[in-house]
């Protein structure tokens, strides 16, 4: 083991938090690229289009719940979590580079079929995305101790996941997505399998008696837990996709040609993601980490639930020029910055820690349901209107996530712990 990793020194945070933000970097690439690439330079139709789409939630449901469970009950190339990420990151970084040559490939494999190949090339991503994600972040759990260092290490974790992933956007909307791509596969394969060699896991993660039975005590507090983070993602997600509808409506100068009109929402939507990103990844590190170990994981994480909530209202109601819209995008970063960090440390000391890989894909499912709960949103917001309705439900849904959070209970740690956990450098 490394001095480093002894002393839980920053460098060392920042280590463990590369191989979350490879998968992290895969997945900035198929948001930004997968869509454009299948309708410009494929010819797929919308309908088509969806169906490769499909194949995400799908991967997130089956794999990190698998991956994690044969994670947790694994050991060879001298770790637990080390082998799928490497696995993971090397497909991941191999489905990026063949994402524009998916032509090539059905020419390779004689499928005549695009669709069939696109499918196929998303869905390994996909896959390769959840081997590496679930390990990625149990990984933390296994080289943390509990308490402050913990909650230090996944919101090192989302600081340094969410500047490359503003990075990823940023190379995309002022270079181009074949750019991205280019270096997204150098990104993925580097911090994927670098890292591996400077991280020594646990072979026995010293489970104590309690602890061990403490899951069997504590599934009123989980389900508390996936309930608030569910209801969390409904709000995030039906934002992700259908605020293009919001702005060209509200944002989009009236009059605008149709040329003119593309041109602007999008923009405005590449700078208002752009700016809940950067508060998402400054704030964690910065300020929550520090004001957790003040108040609490859980009041944080509801606190700034509750102000994304309020950013939200307020775009609803407010938001009617770009410089609004990007104002307010700040403050929804606030409770972004939480909803990516602070949940996991708060349910990894909920659990047996010999059996963290299967949590986390448990947990992971309060991720991917709500993803395809949200596309109910759509429907609604088809015949609203008032898009600014797309703001108050998801509001909606992140106020009653605030509320849930005020339902978990806090862990607290013992003077002696908290000594222990005192940051080094």
């Amino acid at each position: 083991m490394l001095d480093l990793q002894k002393r839980l020194s920053n460098s060392f945070y920042a280590i463990i938090s590369l191989p979350s933000t490879a998968m992290g970097f895969a997945l900035c690439i198929q948001i930004s690229a997968l869509s454009w690439l299948l309708s410009t330079k494929y010819n797929l139709d919308i309908h088509e289009i969806g169906i490769v789409w499909a194949a995400g939630p799908l991967a997130g449901i089956i794999g990190q719940v698998l991956i994690g469970f044969i994670s947790d009950k694994t050991w060879f190339w001298g770790g637990r979590r080390r082998p799928f990420i490497l696995i993971g990151g090397v497909l991941a970084a191999l489905m990026v580079f063949l994402l524009p040559r998916i032509d090539v490939v059905s020419q390779a494999l004689g499928i005549g079929n695009l669709l069939v190949v696109a499918v196929i090339v998303a869905l390994t991503l996909d896959l390769s995305i959840n081997i590496g994600f679930n390990p990625t972040r149990s990984l933390i759990a296994d080289v943390t101790p509990e308490g402050e260092a913990r909650t230090r290490g996944y919101t090192w974790m989302q600081t340094i996941s969410g500047f490359w992933g503003v990075m990823a956007y940023l190379i995309g909307a002022l270079i181009d997505n074949y750019a991205l791509i280019s270096v997204g596969v150098v990104i993925v394969f580097a911090f994927s399998v670098v890292p591996m060699f400077f991280v020594s896991e646990p072979r026995e993660l010293n489970v104590k008696a309690e602890a061990q039975v403490a899951t069997s005590t504590e599934w009123g507090q989980l389900w508390r837990i996936y309930f608030a983070h569910g209801f969390s993602w409904i709000g995030v997600q039906a934002m992700f996709v259908y605020i293009i509808a919001f702005i060209q409506q509200h944002i989009v100068p009236a009059g605008a040609s149709a040329a003119e009109a593309t041109s602007q929402s999008g923009h405005a939507i590449a700078i208002s993601f752009a700016v809940m990103n950067v508060v998402g990844f400054l704030l964690p590190a910065l300020l929550l980490a520090p004001l957790a170990s003040r108040i609490g994981r859980v009041k944080t994480q509801a606190g700034c639930i509750a102000i994304m909530a309020a950013g939200y209202f307020l775009i609803a109601t407010m938001a009617r020029t770009p410089a609004m819209l990007y104002l307010l995008m700040g403050v929804v970063g606030i409770g972004w910055g939480a909803v990516v960090s602070l949940p996991f440390a708060i349910m990894s000391e909920k659990v047996d820690r010999s059996r963290m890989g299967f949590f986390m894909g448990i947990f992971n499912l309060s991720v991917v349901v709500p993803q395809l709960l949200s596309t109910a949103i759509g429907y609604v917001l088809q015949d609203a209107a008032d898009k600014s309705v797309l703001f108050m439900i998801c509001g909606g849904c992140l106020a009653i996530s605030a509320g849930l959070w005020f339902l978990v209970s806090e862990k607290q740690a013992s003077p002696a712990t908290a000594a222990h956990l005192a940051p080094s450098h």
